[in-house]
């Protein structure tokens, strides 16, 4: 990474960190085109292309897991349903603080207002604080990123959609229960193998010198990616998808690359409607698996959204160069 690039994120910290929302006086937007070209460069190098194809979306463990029973309790990852995906790319990694710490600096773009005590303020700005390590973001944070992208790029850039998250995280449509090197979830005396721990993320932020503890996001190449090439699926912070979400969306879904519902469907429990997210907030077993969906508020009902990230996908046919 060019070294301008990689210090633009202490001067977009706090685009980050929403001192803005403070009173704080704000850095100066960073409009340097030959910067800008070297973090396009590094963003469509780390893009993974992904074949298209036909699979089975959704928990199939009855009828093609070893056990021959369902991996997801909740009805809202079946029925097992035929979906044909054209071509695209996907992010190799969840966007980092660093990288969307650029786009902040250079487009002059504010964080999304949030009220917050003390606690949570230094809570937030630790989050915000590490290059490496995912950056949160809610919704339209996520969507408007992406779309930035698009811009810039002249390239179809969007959030992906759930159906481009599972045919990616099951290695192109396998039979795939864990979004890892091996798909499975690999432990050993509280250490990941190849997903991170409570005891790997509390160790990870004594030597980062933070009080985050088991609740630490860690570095997005921290373990292997799955056999793509791609990494953090199983964990590290729910992934925003394009689409709303609908319990019962599967039994209508089209089979020729789904979008998720119109317009929106579902309201959580505080009367919001919400979208799809995949991955999970912290891996482990049993989490971050390849078919089980989550939905949240796109707002994050106006708290930090301290567990939620950011991968952009590009739908072209053919691998960007």
């Amino acid at each position: 990474m060019n070294i301008k690039i990689l210090c633009a994120i202490s001067a977009a910290f706090f685009f980050i960190s929403g001192c803005d929302n403070n009173g704080k006086s704000e850095p100066e937007k960073n409009n340097d085109p030959a910067e800008l070209d070297v973090y396009l460069k590094k963003i469509k190098s780390e893009l993974v292309y992904v074949k298209g194809g036909e699979f089975l979306m959704g928990d199939y463990g009855e009828e093609y897991g070893p056990e021959n029973l369902p991996y997801d309790s909740n009805k809202d990852s079946k029925p097992l349903h035929k979906v044909q995906l054209s071509n695209y790319s996907i992010s190799r990694f969840k966007t980092n603080n660093n990288l969307f710490g650029f786009y902040l600096s250079y487009t002059g773009v504010r964080r999304n207002k949030i009220e917050m005590g003390p606690t949570t303020k230094k809570r937030w700005d630790t989050l915000n604080n590490n290059p490496d390590t995912p950056a949160h973001v809610d919704w339209s944070e996520a969507n408007k990123y992406c779309t930035w992208l698009a811009d810039v790029t002249k390239l179809p850039f969007s959030l992906p959609t759930e159906a481009q998250w599972e045919f990616a995280a099951r290695n192109r449509g396998e039979y795939v229960i864990a979004p890892t090197d091996n798909g499975t979830i690999d432990i050993v005396d509280q250490k990941g193998i190849n997903v991170t721990t409570a005891d790997d993320r509390e160790q990870f932020a004594e030597e980062n010198h933070t009080q985050l503890g088991t609740l630490s996001p860690m570095p997005g190449n921290f373990r292997a990616p799955n056999p793509l090439g791609i990494y953090d699926m199983a964990g590290n912070g729910y992934e925003w998808m394009k689409d709303w979400y609908d319990p019962d969306y599967y039994k209508k879904s089209p089979i020729k690359d789904p979008q998720g519902p119109e317009k929106p469907v579902f309201k959580d429990y505080q009367g919001n409607f919400t979208k799809v997210t995949r991955s999970q907030d912290f891996s482990g077993p049993g989490r971050g698996l390849t078919v089980v969906r989550h939905f949240k508020d796109p707002d994050n009902n106006g708290r930090i959204p301290a567990d939620k990230t950011v991968r952009c996908a590009v739908n072209s046919s053919v691998p960007v160069k």
